[in-house]
């Protein structure tokens, strides 16, 4: 096959199974209310903002006082996910945002943070020590952070992971239990398997979902249809590869968090580190419909050279973003 016949028989394959990917889009059943989109995650019987606020950019802000601002101003305009972390910022973010969540704000958000714990003792330590961060005395979603590596679901199922989850989530400090991970759509489909076979099931699993993983190690194609025929909910995150795909001029954000949302996402985790990024989320949530056929094709079409080189996603071809192996101690 000829150069120019296989990129057309690429872009060919790619569309057609992109837009099998989005006949699954949930969007039929979102709820518009102000100037915000509402959805089901997963099979939980929860309703939250299908934009999420990012935990690590609300650790940018030059202020504590900045970032209270923008955690209330997010939460008072309809956003209600908020993601966090136990090692974000070395505490400062759940800190921060711990702040913020005072005075009644807890009581009108979803609240997710992860941990990084591979042992019975590490991960009942760092729930404690979220808990505290945060102050609350539980979390609605609790989540096993960077699950990157071949070896890491076993670790979860074997070292005493699930057995501290679930002893949290017995003494009321965490209702609902998922993963994260950035690195390969084979180390998810791994920790999936994992857990039928412990008769295990997972409220929730989150992956990088932007433009270029259409068509890189992809996340939307391998394990997202998973993820929906198991009502486990979809969160995605990185919908701009952690600003590259705008800093390098391939998608405009709009466009990215566009995408995000007409796949059949629960939520969509945006960093939004100031007023302007706030703005941003809301405008792309009252402009949203999902993405048809033809902009699909077009989307696939522009993006596909950066997309292929896997350059702009080194969370994905790097240790740049691995913060576990950087900090192997934080695993206990």
């Amino acid at each position: 096959m000829s150069n120019p016949d296989r990129r057309d028989f690429l872009e060919t394959a790619g569309t057609v199974a992109m837009g099998a990917l989005f006949g699954t889009d949930l969007s039929a059943a979102d709820e518009r209310s102000g100037g915000m989109i509402y959805r089901k995650l997963g099979t939980t019987g929860e309703r939250v903002s299908a934009i999420g606020l990012g935990g690590y950019h609300i650790g940018v802000p030059k202020t504590e006082g900045e970032s209270i601002r923008l955690i209330r101003a997010a939460i008072d305009r309809g956003i209600t996910f908020l993601d966090n972390c136990w090692d974000y910022m070395d505490g400062k973010c759940e800190t921060w945002m711990g702040n913020a969540l005072r005075d009644g704000y807890r009581q009108k958000i979803f609240l997710m943070t992860k941990f990084d714990g591979r042992t019975r003792e590490s991960t009942s330590r760092q729930i404690d020590e979220s808990l505290k961060r945060l102050q609350t005395d539980h979390v609605d979603l609790m989540q096993f952070h960077e699950n990157i590596r071949p070896e890491d679901p076993d670790r979860f199922f074997n070292g005493g992971v699930a057995e501290a989850l679930l002893d949290a989530k017995k003494a009321g400090k965490v209702r609902y239990i998922g993963f994260t991970g950035h690195k390969d759509p084979m180390i998810h489909l791994r920790m999936i398997e994992l857990a039928q076979a412990h008769n295990f099931h997972f409220d929730s699993a989150q992956m990088p979902l932007n433009i270029l993983d259409a068509q890189f190690r992809s996340f939307a194609h391998q394990v997202v249809p998973k993820l929906v025929a198991q009502g486990i909910a979809v969160l995605g995150m990185k919908p701009m590869a952690s600003g590259a795909i705008v800093e390098n001029h391939i998608a405009t954000p709009i466009e990215c968090l566009h995408y995000a949302l007409s796949l059949p996402t629960s939520v969509v985790i945006n960093g939004i580190p100031d007023q302007r990024g706030l703005d941003q989320a809301f405008e792309a949530a009252r402009t949203f419909k999902p993405l048809n056929q033809p902009q699909i094709s077009t989307l696939l079409s522009k993006t596909r050279e950066a997309a292929l080189s896997g350059k702009y996603e080194l969370f994905k071809t790097s240790a740049q973003f691995d913060g576990t192996a950087q900090h192997p101690q934080w695993m206990g």
